[in-house]
């Protein structure tokens, strides 16, 4: 059994705020400071260049890379992580596009977010206008699945309302009209049990800054199943892809499975504070967070709707249907979450009403929902959102 109380004491938790947003950003893992000082004076310092070998930097991305695939149910050595969620997300698509030459049609919904979009959208322009980017009602999707499909690039849990795609039903949909499944778990993965490798994704996603507490700027994942792991080319075949990268060949030659994926220099930094992160997930067990993550959800729809009729449940009422996070709507959602943050709440908002929430047993327990809860009703019942200052935008929300 998962003792949350250990994992909370893990955390850097800042006296006087509760802190229900770490679907956009998880908190400070409290042995990062120091691990990242250490790594900068005894490797870095120390070391200099020598650290690639003698510190296993070169090996970072794929030894993280099985850490986080305990959490998302995907086979050994199938996943790597370095480079930002936009260059796995189109790695992925091009690779799956290639791998279905005949067809033409990208399928995803409008609850993606958008910038898995745009990068869809970029990568067709440069395919021609054969290509076409179709996108429907997450609730259409399955319907819309045809022989002229040629990937379904979904994200498992809509970024704004929770809601959750049944990932295994989905793929083998997919599968029945031949057409591939990619999977973004950027708000699946550390805030329920992924379990790729038993839903037969093709390939699959991620970031690790969010529910994974990596840090600001942590690099992200790809995982490639590997039935497909030598066949899939990346469309961005960077140097640490090859399979010699240091025999510096003019012509690209692919690595080994996933590790192909790998595009430009590993950010040891940053994957050194994801490394304390993990350590706390080693602690985790997945269907324990998921059975948490209920009850704390649960408990905060109940609190917050009993003291705030004018807010409105945006996510899936069953709380099987939602993942990690509870997103109300207010039509002056902006500012009442300015005023809830300076009131020691933080949450976040998504245009155009969105309130949104994050629910996260590493670190919240029922004091933490109810308090949130309170402070919600004081701000909205009181209407001390109402001022001008928390109605100016800010350039992030």
């Amino acid at each position: 059994m998962t003792d949350f109380a250990a994992t909370k004491a893990r955390f850097h938790l800042p006296e006087g705020l509760l802190y229900l947003d770490g679907n956009s950003l998880g908190p400070l893992p409290k042995a990062a400071p120091e691990r990242i000082a250490a790594m900068m004076r005894d490797e870095w310092g120390d070391m200099l260049i020598t650290g690639w070998n003698k510190a296993g930097w070169m090996a970072q991305p794929m030894a993280i890379g099985d850490r986080i695939a305990r959490l998302i149910g995907a086979e050994a050595g199938s996943v790597a992580t370095g480079d930002t969620l936009s260059i796995k997300v189109y790695q992925a698509l091009a690779s799956a596009l290639a791998m279905r030459p005949e067809r033409k049609v990208i399928l995803s919904d409008n609850g993606n977010f958008p910038s898995d979009l745009y990068i869809a959208q970029g990568l067709l322009k440069t395919l021609g206008p054969a290509y076409e980017l179709r996108v429907v009602n997450p609730e259409d999707v399955e319907s819309e699945l045809s022989e002229e499909i040629a990937v379904m690039m979904l994200t498992e849990v809509d970024y704004r309302t929770g809601r959750l795609h049944d990932m295994k039903a989905l793929t083998e949909k997919a599968h029945a009209v031949g057409a591939l499944a990619v999977w973004d778990l950027a708000h699946t993965a550390g805030a329920l049990p992924v379990r790729l490798a038993e839903a037969d994704a093709d390939f699959a996603v991620g970031c690790s800054y969010k529910y994974l507490n990596g840090g600001p700027g942590a690099p992200a994942f790809i995982y490639v199943s590997p039935k497909h792991a030598d066949q899939a080319l990346p469309a961005l075949s960077g140097w640490l892809g090859h399979d010699a990268p240091f025999d510096f060949d003019l012509d690209y030659r692919a690595g080994a499975g996933v590790s192909r994926m790998r595009v430009g220099t590993p950010p040891v930094i940053q994957m050194t504070s994801l490394e304390c992160a993990l350590d706390i997930w080693d602690m985790v067990d997945m269907d324990d967070l998921r059975a948490r993550s209920i009850e704390l959800s649960e408990l905060f729809i109940a609190e917050v709707e009993a003291a705030c009729p004018m807010l409105s449940l945006a996510s899936p009422r069953n709380p099987q249907e939602r993942g990690s996070q509870v997103s109300f709507r207010f039509e002056h959602g902006y500012a009442a979450m300015q005023a809830l943050i300076a009131n020691g709440v933080i949450g976040d908002f998504r245009a155009p009403d969105i309130m949104r929430f994050g629910i996260t047993p590493l670190y919240l327990d029922e004091d933490d929902i109810r308090g949130a809860a309170k402070v919600i009703s004081d701000v909205m019942n009181k209407k001390l959102w109402d001022k001008d200052a928390y109605k100016t935008r800010n350039a992030v929300t």
